[in-house]
């Protein structure tokens, strides 16, 4: 059954190590007849959340920017997979931005339940990822119906492409072919 994959590269930089990720995750679940799109927040305006919850009585952030039409896109896809550099040990700020404005989709009939993290860095050690997956996780934890998929970090990663040849790019694209 073809699902609709949203993957959300989060990197600002043109041909970084996370969005070759997403590209493979991508490239994976296509290949397996999914319907698959993916969304970069380079370019992007994205405001920060003001913590005023109209969004919990409105379903929609009162903030008129690119976050809203990315928040549709991410509440109607059945798998999200979101793809970040690792700076400073955690995600990358505008990918916590993203999940902060995505409050509408609390309260919401959103579809997704299996969400993916891939992850980039310039260290090697694999507890490198771990607060990005602790942070992303408390996310996930506001959504009953959704749960932490799957994870890909390829470390020892900093330029850009940097990344070609690196073992995680088959483990982004076979989890994007084992979608179900």
């Amino acid at each position: 059954m073809s699902k609709k994959v949203l993957v959300i590269s989060t990197s600002l930089r043109a041909h970084s190590n996370s969005e070759a990720l997403a590209d493979a995750f991508l490239s994976g679940a296509q290949a397996a007849g999914h319907q698959a799109e993916k969304v970069t927040l380079r370019g992007k305006a994205i405001a920060f959340c003001t913590g005023c919850l109209a969004c919990q009585r409105t379903q929609q952030c009162v903030i008129q920017d690119d976050a809203n039409a990315i928040t549709e896109k991410m509440r109607c896809a059945d798998v999200i997979a979101f793809a970040t550099p690792i700076y400073y040990f955690e995600m990358c700020g505008q990918m916590k931005t993203l999940l902060d404005r995505a409050n509408s989709l609390y309260v919401s009939d959103y579809a997704f339940r299996d969400i993916y993290l891939l992850t980039a860095a310039a260290e090697e050690d694999d507890t490198v990822p771990q607060r990005a997956e602790r942070g992303l996780c408390g996310w996930i934890d506001c959504f009953e119906k959704a749960a932490l998929a799957g994870t890909v970090f390829a470390g020892g990663v900093n330029n850009a492409g940097e990344i070609d040849g690196h073992p995680a790019l088959q483990q982004a694209y076979a989890y994007g072919t084992g979608i179900k």
